[in-house]
């Protein structure tokens, strides 16, 4: 047998083996282990008012309503566990924020191009990240409307100011791939919004072109850009080189921002399984796995809001050919309504399981008012857990240093830690720092459960639990491609930090506090006065006690060492 047939035999065994797999996870919903790295996204729609915003800001108090809208929605995400947010950003042909390209859209504040009075795009941002939730902003890239958009939008409206750029088809606008500078459009606006504002990902929706394209006037641009390629290939290539444009201008600017894009959600027909002739590939001309292979995509969401063989086999084809990059299937929410199929909440957690166990990357939600109006209950069966979006571990660079672990301090149920600052590559977000711990002689960084704080930005950290005080803590560095240092850990009974019992002079003014520094000023203790205190973390070398009154002031002052080989001396 021919090296091709072993191949082609091994990958058809596989994939057989997995729907057996597949098969038997529809016939009953058993729950995957929650993993610690998983995207949970879902997509908050702009158009129409469907997520956000409900209502038009007229005034100082719509302004309010439309902001608490949006935190009351932010609110229900991060209590089940959403970890990314795609934000509609660009709707059609218009955008939500202050721009100098598009409009403004009408959508906020009634009309097209009028401020609301506030930028709904980094009010955005900072309730997201508030929450610990990454955004991630939805440009919607060629759809500019129908005729009655365009006509609402007057003299802003892109046909308008730009008609080379615009194509109209089916009673609808759209920005023409097959002209070389709508990708340098497209790439003006997210340039825009990367270099504005602290997103987490770009996320291109619509790359393609119209759904049906009998008809489509572009035989005049492929006769003088086709340069003798098919139609079809050269149209493929088109929207790949919009593609390649964005993900070039993102890198060069921020090389941490994700870029993704919401593919249709059967990229070919299979062996064994047809798309019906709805598919990426041949009907729209998206090479959303070529993007994959040639690394100008960091994501993709294939849509894949159908159930049974149209969905289950097409995500172990995605997953397939991910090339290492994250594949997330896009899943239904809405499907649960009736007048969209009325599907069982079992079906949703069954695709979200299977998913998992494919090996994507997670699943991404459409949409939020779905989400979280229908299928609340099957989600958080499924997702029961938080988890951090998964590192880009193809991002520049390497995961940064470990921190070191200057002191710990347990007292009653009160723990505290302190750590030495770890430094990102230059031009990059600081680092962040991720806390776990353990019962036990060690702690597993890898269990979402042992997780005590994420994302923090000082060096330093106060835990207070009434139940236990861990006895292993880890504290690692996280860079902003999410990858994690080496833990560093700190044990009771660490060999290299010391616990002292100080004994104090007599002091009867109530409210006296105690503190100990090292030589260098770094606080190391700092509690109530006693006449015997503990303090814990110190290595070898000479210390600071001072004591001082309710008021501030410092009442007693001296300096005491701790000795190397023995932490049982040193009282004072």
């Amino acid at each position: 047998m021919s090296t091709f047939a072993n191949i082609f035999m091994m990958r058809h065994l596989r994939s057989i083996f997995f729907l057996f797999a597949l098969l038997c996870a529809t016939v009953t919903v058993a729950q995957s282990a929650s993993p610690k790295y998983e995207y949970r996204a879902v997509w908050v729609t702009v158009i129409e008012n469907l997520d956000w915003p409900r209502t038009v800001a007229r005034d100082s108090e719509g302004i309010e309503r439309q902001k608490a809208s949006l935190l009351s929605l932010l609110d229900s995400l991060q209590a089940m566990h959403v970890n990314t947010v795609l934000l509609q950003t660009r709707v059609r042909g218009d955008v939500i924020y202050p721009s100098r390209i598009e409009p403004f859209s009408y959508l906020f504040a009634g009309a097209t191009g009028k401020d609301p009075g506030y930028d709904p795009l980094a009010f955005a941002i900072e309730e997201c990240h508030k929450r610990g939730m990454q955004l991630h902003a939805w440009i919607v890239a060629l759809p500019l409307g129908k005729d009655n958009h365009i006509r609402r939008q007057g003299k802003q409206a892109l046909p308008r100011r730009r008609r080379d750029l615009c194509t109209h088809y089916g009673g609808q606008w759209y920005m023409e791939p097959g002209n070389p500078a709508t990708a340098d459009y497209v790439v003006e606006l997210v340039k825009e919004v990367v270099s504005n504002y602290d997103i987490d990902g770009l996320h291109l929706d619509y790359i393609r072109y119209p759904d049906r394209t009998a008809g489509y006037p572009d035989a005049a641009l492929h006769r003088k850009y086709g340069k003798g390629l098919p139609l079809a290939e050269w149209r493929r290539r088109n929207v790949t080189e919009i593609a390649r444009a964005v993900y070039r201008c993102v890198k060069e600017l921020k090389p941490w921002v994700r870029v993704s894009s919401a593919p249709l959600g059967k990229f070919d027909d299979l062996t064994r399984y047809s798309s019906l002739g709805w598919n990426a590939y041949d009907a729209v001309f998206q090479d959303a796995q070529g993007w994959m292979r040639d690394g100008i995509m960091d994501i993709l969401f294939p849509m894949l809001y159908f159930k049974g063989n149209n969905f289950y086999p097409f995500v172990l084809d995605w997953q397939e050919n991910s090339c290492g990059r994250h594949i997330v299937p896009g899943v239904g929410a809405y499907r649960l309504l009736d007048e969209y199929g009325g599907w069982s909440p079992i079906e949703l957690e069954r695709q979200m399981n299977t998913s998992r166990t494919a090996g994507t990357a997670g699943t991404a939600m459409f949409r939020a008012e779905h989400l979280i109006g229908c299928a609340y209950d099957a989600y958080s069966r499924v997702y029961d857990k938080p988890a951090f979006v998964p590192p880009m571990d193809w991002g520049k660079g390497s995961a940064p240093s470990s921190p070191e672990i200057l002191f710990t301090e347990r007292n009653d149920s009160v723990m505290s830690l302190r750590w030495s600052a770890v430094h990102g590559a230059v031009g990059e977000p600081p680092v962040r720092y991720n806390v776990y711990g353990s019962l036990g002689d060690s702690v597993d960084t890898s269990n979402i459960d042992n997780l005590l704080a994420a994302s923090l930005t000082d060096c330093s950290f106060e835990w207070h639990c009434r139940t236990f005080l861990p006895l292993t803590v880890a504290v690692t560095a996280v860079d902003a491609y999410g990858r994690e240092s080496a833990p560093a850990v700190v044990a009771r009974g660490d060999e290299d930090i010391f616990v002292e019992e100080l004994l104090l002079p007599e002091q009867s003014v109530w409210g006296s506090r105690v503190e100990v520094t090292d030589i260098y000023g770094r606080r190391i203790y700092w509690g109530k006065y006693s006449r015997r205190i503990v303090v814990r973390g110190l290595q070898g070398g000479y210390y600071f006690l001072k004591i001082y009154d309710r008021h501030g002031a410092l009442t007693h002052s001296r300096t005491f060492k701790v000795k190397t080989e023995s932490c049982s001396e040193g009282k004072v």
